[in-house]
């Protein structure tokens, strides 16, 4: 037996993080694939049965993981991302969720015919739409200006919000009418949003008053903050049922916004755990469902219900709640684009089908079937179309191919004319004020300020803008840089001129990978020497590659005396040569490069 469930442990594991894996290389959305192979191992093979390996547990443990889940996204929320957009996500989390709850019952109750207490219920259910697959698209997708803001700031405080109204129908149906049910359920509502704050955001200063203090050593800090997390949803949710979701994410927002202690190892650490949480939900909830369940949605009711769903609620729901604001119509059109369903509907639905069918409620089997048909509809639909949309929208740029220069002294003006020229967006900054200004009187977009700034991505007009280049004097500030920035734009995509410090190794480099980012153009490219490059009379030049002049004619004309920089592909892709990556041009392509005026070959 022990056997069994260390297999079936195991199974769930390499199912999960195998099928993130699989999706990330064939870029299709993990949670599609994660829910076919939860399918696929559960009611068709059974190889996975989650009852027989948790039993009771299965859903406290549920519980606890989307609490972390929610945790996690409540400390990617700032709030001073809402500058122009807070009264329009008020608008999305209150009005918009009460017309999608009212026709997505509707819907229920009229399409898939199923009795007006549960269509109510699954109304609330199927409101939320979730982090786990908001965060992802919006990755993909790179929507421009505040409406990224507002679909992750929808998508996180949504979660708790629809779990809240499904608890409170789920009392009602068990109290045996809604009337009745009317002063508890606003009794409900208060209490929860109460208890909700109040522990979330002591869970919170707890967590920065010990943290200040250093009573917490940095080995636990992790594990402690877990522990706090966890505390907090049991203690929310044992005074007032499902309030725990709203503790958590207050708790996270709380954490996010203050700025007392620093968080960055702990959001590091709950997004590490996140991944392995979200694969192994995924596949525990999907392979809980029978095979008959999966054969009762697949019909011509569901596929209608799915398709009003996504071209009646979402659309009406967003125009009606963003009638009054300053939302363009591109981007309430956007926004309508955008609501798959995630691990939230999942798990609520699950428990809710599971108490249900034990009170002997009529289509109570029905609940999670239907909601994992939604689920998995929205994730394909909303996959397919919304890059799409946006890109024809013309709010998107999912592979910005500009580029942020930390500092803006004369040769690196030189390189961003010509890459301007080229049609690429460089953005210059600066401490120096001198140099901000002559960047500025030569036409260049240059700003002024200390690039390790905790606001500077938000001061920054970053769209457009893909990667940072840090090619300043001081080694230290161009690796504290690339670290600062590695979450933003990731680490593959943080560049660093070569270390010129003597205690530099034979290659160039005197920090660790993991603490730098990647050495520009090859590894003897230090400042001193790109800048005694440019004072001795070198220049930057660029060259058409075609059949008759290819990078082999190149190299026997310029031996080695030029050094590339940047290779612009013939789709328009701006590659960047590094020490540890060289690129090899091919026909049609344009070679950027620096080159001695004299031809004797410059001293390494």
């Amino acid at each position: 037996m022990t056997e069994q469930l260390l297999l079936g442990l195991t199974l769930i594991i390499l199912l999960g993080v195998g099928a993130q894996l699989i999706a990330w290389r064939i870029s299709v959305p993990s949670i599609l694939l994660l829910l076919i192979i939860g399918f696929i191992s559960g009611p068709v093979t059974g190889l996975v049965n989650p009852t027989l390996l948790f039993g009771d547990l299965l859903f406290p443990l549920v519980s606890i993981s989307v609490a972390i889940i929610l945790f996690e996204g409540g400390l990617s929320l700032k709030i001073s991302e809402l500058k122009e957009t807070r009264n329009v996500v008020l608008n999305l989390v209150s009005i918009g969720v009460l017309i999608s709850w009212l026709l997505i019952s509707l819907a229920s109750y009229f399409i898939l015919t199923i009795n007006i207490q549960l269509s109510i219920l699954l109304g609330a259910i199927l409101v939320v739409t979730g982090p786990t697959v908001i965060v992802p698209m919006l990755r993909q997708i790179r929507p421009s200006g505040r409406i990224g803001t507002i679909v992750k700031w929808e998508g996180i405080v949504i979660d708790p919000i629809g779990a809240i109204l499904a608890v409170i129908v789920f009392e009602a149906i068990l109290a045996e009418g809604f009337g009745s049910a009317t002063i508890n359920t606003l009794y409900s509502v208060i209490l929860s949003i109460i208890i909700g704050v109040i522990l979330g955001l002591l869970g919170a200063r707890l967590i920065v008053e010990l943290f200040r203090r250093y009573w917490v050593p940095d080995f636990l800090q992790n594990p402690f903050s877990l522990m706090l997390v966890i505390v907090v949803f049991a203690a929310s949710n044992y005074i007032q049922d499902v309030s725990g979701l709203l503790s958590v994410m207050v708790m996270g927002i709380a954490l996010a916004n203050q700025s007392t202690v620093s968080i960055k190892h702990i959001l590091e650490f709950k997004e590490n755990l996140r991944v392995l949480l979200i694969a192994s939900l995924f596949i525990i909830l999907a392979s809980r469902i029978q095979f008959d369940q999966i054969t009762y949605v697949i019909g011509f009711s569901s596929l209608i219900f799915l398709i009003f769903l996504i071209i009646i609620v979402r659309p009406l729901s967003i125009f009606i709640s963003t009638f009054r604001s300053n939302l363009t119509l591109r981007e309430k059109a956007f926004l309508s684009c955008i609501a798959p369903r995630g691990i939230v509907a999942a798990s609520v639905s699950s428990v809710f089908a599971l108490r249900l069918t034990e009170a002997n409620f009529q289509q109570a089997d029905t609940l999670v079937p239907i909601t994992f048909f939604v689920i998995t509809g929205t994730v394909l639909v909303y996959s397919l179309i919304t890059s799409r949309i946006a890109r024809f929208l013309g709010i998107s740029r999912p592979d910005p191919q500009g580029m942020l220069f930390l500092g803006s002294h004369s040769w690196s003006r030189v390189i961003a004319h010509l890459l301007i020229k080229e049609g690429f967006k460089i953005i210059l900054i600066d401490s120096n004020w001198n140099n901000v200004s002559k960047a500025r009187a030569e036409g260049l977009r240059a700003d002024y300020g200390n690039v390790l700034s905790e606001d500077i991505i938000e001061d920054i007009d970053l769209d457009g803008i893909g990667r940072i280049l840090s090619i300043t004097s001081n080694d230290e500030i161009n690796s504290l840089t690339s670290l600062h920035f590695a979450d933003y734009f990731g680490k593959n995509e943080v560049y660093q001129l070569a270390p010129q410090s003597k205690f530099s190794n034979e290659n160039g480099l005197h920090h660790p990978q993991h603490l730098r980012g990647r050495i520009l153009f090859q590894s003897n490219a230090s400042y001193s020497f790109l800048d005694d490059f440019f004072s001795r009379g070198g220049v930057l030049e660029k060259n058409y590659l075609s059949r008759e002049f290819n990078f082999e004619d190149f190299k026997d004309l310029h031996k080695e005396r030029a050094v590339p920089l940047f290779l612009i592909k013939k789709n328009g892709d701006l590659n960047i040569f590094t020490s540890d990556n060289f690129i090899e041009p091919e026909e049609s392509d344009i070679l950027i490069f620096i080159i001695p005026r004299e031809t004797e070959k410059l001293d390494e």
